[in-house]
This record gives C-alpha cells, structure tokens and sequence, in this order.
C-alpha cells in the first residue's frame, strides 16, 4: 500500500479494515449479494425451502436466484412467485446488523455506495440514500414489459394482496398489473442481459450523483471496498473498481469475500483482500473503531 502508514503490517482483518477506513480521504463501497447473504439474508437453505416448498417440489428449483429467472408459463404463476419473493426480501426484511455497523463506520465519512443488490438492505438499516446508487433496480419497483416508457411504479398493498389472495401457485387474474400507458403487463424492475430495465429519473439522479462523487475523488487515498461481490456481473463494480484503482497510486483496493478471485497483476500491489467472515470483520471493524483500536 502507498501512503497509509503501516496498516500493510496489521495482521487481523478486522482492524485491518478499521485502520483503512480511517485513513481513508474517499470511500467507494461496491456491495454484492455475498454482503445480505452474510447478515442471513440468503437464497439457499432453510430460507428458500420455508416460504416456496410448492414451486420447489414442481420445479425443482436450487436457489432464490434461479428461481426469480425462471421463464413462469402463465403472469398468474408469475406474480404469485415474485409477490411471495418481494415480500419475504423487501417488504419484510429486517434490518441487517452488518449494513447497520457499515453505515455507523462510514457515515462521517466521504463516501457513496453502488449495489447490484435489489433488496431493502439499505432503506432498513437507515443510509442517507442519495449515497446509495441501486444499479440493477430494485424489487418494489415495477417496470412496463415492453418499455413502453421510462418510468417505474410501486404498489406495497398490491404486493401483500398477491400474497394473501394466491392459490396453487396464482394470483387471480384480475391482480396481474398492467401498464398504465398500453396495457401491457408489468414486471419487477430489475436488469436482464436480454433487455435491460427501465431507467426512470429519479435512477438517472442517482446515476448523475455516483458519477459526480467518482470525478470528484479521482486523486488521494481512496478506498475501494468492494464486499461481497462475484463474477455474475463483474463489469459493473468489480472491474470499474480495477481501472479507478490503477489510475490512482494511491487508492488501495480491499475485495471482501470468502472465495477467492482472480484478480489482474496491475492491481495487485494496491490490493488487500480480506478473506475472513464478511459479517465478523465489519461488526469487529466497528467496535475497534468505535473504542479507538
């Protein structure tokens, strides 16, 4: 590391990233779903099983994710999943005590966030929210099937009645949302490789704010602390963390995550991976910031 002191010699992680965090003039956090999976908020496991059984006993499904793609051969079916899903990680979901700790290391800082998470991970755990750049939509918002025009929608009520009204899997067809502009049916606003997703403005201001905060901090130390983050969709954190970090010889790059990842010999000597406990570095991190060491 160039020019922080001699935080390269601190051998626990979670003092490691306390140290980073202090020493740093700028803070850009790319957040991933590695970082709710970490605070419980999983797509595997006892989660998935306890609120879909019947669409995994007809579909045989692995995961949420899987799931949340999957091509529905009716809108009735469609929603009845989505409804149930955008309730259990939305609506529902508590606040995660590591986005809570995150938020009270950062918040005094100068810092902004960019997520390809869709859940309320931020909203929940109260971040100032024009420093949260929320890129792949999020799963309250609904969006036109055909693009017919750039705006999205959001109808909490709607959503509980899908859930409380579904049966065998649908919703009736008289809930299936339609678009107010051409009648065409609605569909969470979220990106896809085949079509991408609606961009409304309020998503452009948010747009406008990151692009703004990363011009701003192209010089000095500047962490990039990327948490969580896999190769789904390297281009739009992981790599532009990669390019910021080697125009800059002073900006440090500290990837969270317990797999290990590839990452390009130029970048090297300003990376510190942290490969420990996602959750247990941050909540550790807080406390030896908030008692000084």
């Amino acid at each position: 590391m160039k020019n922080w002191k001699t935080l390269e010699n601190e051998k626990d992680e979670s003092r490691l990233l306390a140290g980073l965090i202090d020493e740093a003039d700028a803070i850009v956090v790319g957040i991933g779903a590695g970082m709710s999976a970490a605070d419980g908020f999983t797509y595997t496991g006892d989660r998935f099983k306890r609120n879909f059984p019947d669409f995994i006993e007809k579909y045989k499904w692995f995961d949420m994710l899987q799931a949340s793609l999957f091509d529905f051969p009716t809108l009735q079916e469609y929603w009845a999943f989505q409804s149930r899903f955008v309730e259990l990680n939305y609506l529902d979901q508590p606040a995660g005590e590591g986005y809570i700790t995150l938020r009270k290391m950062i918040e005094d800082k100068n810092y902004h966030v960019i997520t390809t998470n869709a859940d309320n991970a931020f909203y929940a755990a109260d971040y100032d929210m024009d420093k949260v750049f929320y890129y792949q939509g999020e799963y309250i918002l609904w969006q036109c099937a055909s693009f017919c025009h750039q705006q999205t929608y959001r109808h909490d009520e709607k959503i509980r009645e899908m859930v409380s009204v579904q049966k065998d899997m649908e919703i009736p067809p008289e809930l299936i949302p339609r678009c107010p502009e051409c009648d065409a049916p609605m569909e969470l606003n979220k990106r896809t490789a085949e079509k991408g997703m609606v961009e409304d403005d309020a998503f452009e201001a948010d747009r406008r704010r990151y692009e703004s905060f990363l011009e701003e901090n192209r010089s000095g130390k500047v962490l990039y602390l990327e948490i969580g983050v896999g190769y789904t969709t390297p281009q739009f954190i992981k790599q532009p963390f990669w390019r910021m970090t080697r125009r800059n010889e002073e900006a440090v790059y500290v990837p969270m995550n317990q797999k290990t990842y590839r990452i390009p010999e130029a970048v090297r000597p300003q990376t510190v991976a942290l490969t420990g406990d996602i959750r247990e570095n941050i909540l550790n991190a807080g406390r030896a910031l908030t008692h000084g060491g």
